[in-house]
């Protein structure tokens, strides 16, 4: 069977949809009260409470003629006034790169040239029925106590204290019932034990939030909860999974057959006070 990525391998559209998913994913999840969006001509940002570079996002729509060390000064004013623990900070394809990364650094961001492999994957050539551990079951999120499951279960396997689990809660409550998204739950003899996200948009199925309890690993739950909203976003005639891999889950996401489209770099910011709060 032909892959279709062979035909797009190098395509600037492969890599435009991941990042254009992953916007979007985070324009969806703004919807919630709790959630700081801000649109403007130079920067958009969304921002909450959580002290996950991936959920606080600062997208550099342009340079300023002039004044960029007080349009970078006023976000982080503004950030530290919230009290933000981490962020991360994208700058838009064809801008002037130089420039804003000697911004950056000046203002006590880090670059990140490899934050995330982008990756995607031909959702035709996936398996119909991988083996995996016997007792384990994949139910989607559909009501608020699955979800309150769902997100004590990624707070352990992202290494997240448990008192920012009311921020999970209130930001991803109304995900679950928006068309766009649909959340997984993976159960090992009814334990929760691993979670995921698929996100549908930009002609693409957005992977997000793969998670896997310490004590959980090894037995294969991270390709099971990766490839249950594959496997449903096929069936739904999308033709393309994509995703953002962390090192940990790189192997995992190789196995299932997904290819490498680029990196995603980003400059990092902390606040430093607080900092000894969050972990």
């Amino acid at each position: 069977m032909k892959n279709i990525l062979t035909e797009l391998s190098g395509s600037e559209s492969v890599k435009s949809a991941i990042k254009a998913n992953w916007e979007a994913y985070h324009y969806c999840l703004a919807q919630s009260p709790n959630v700081e969006l801000s649109i403007g001509r130079y920067l958009t940002w969304f921002i909450t409470d959580l002290p996950d570079h991936f959920m606080n996002l600062v997208v550099c729509n342009q340079l300023p003629p002039d004044g960029i060390d007080d349009l970078i000064e006023s976000a982080l004013v503004h950030f530290r006034s919230m009290n933000i623990r981490r962020l991360s900070w994208l700058t838009k394809a064809g801008m002037s790169s130089a420039k804003i990364n000697e911004a950056l650094l000046a203002h006590g961001l880090t670059f990140r040239d490899s934050f995330a492999t982008e990756m995607a994957v031909d959702l035709s050539l996936l398996p119909d029925d991988p083996p995996t551990h016997p007792d384990l079951r994949i139910v989607p999120v559909d009501d608020e106590y699955a979800l309150k499951q769902w997100i004590h279960g990624a707070c352990i396997g992202f290494r997240i204290n448990e008192k920012f689990e009311k921020v999970w809660y209130d930001f991803f409550v109304g995900a679950i019932f928006n068309p766009q998204f649909r959340t997984y739950l993976a159960l090992l003899d009814g334990k929760p034990v691993g979670t995921s996200q698929l996100f549908l948009s930009e002609g693409v199925a957005g992977i997000y939030n793969v998670s896997c309890i310490p004590e959980a690993r090894g037995q294969g739950i991270g390709s099971a909860i990766t490839l249950a909203p594959l496997l449903e976003a096929r069936r739904m005639r999308y033709r393309i999974g994509i995703l953002q891999a962390s090192q940990q889950g790189y192997s995992v996401y190789r196995r299932l057959g997904f290819q490498d489209f680029g990196n995603l770099s980003l400059h990092l910011w902390e606040n430093d006070s607080g900092m000894n709060e969050v972990q």
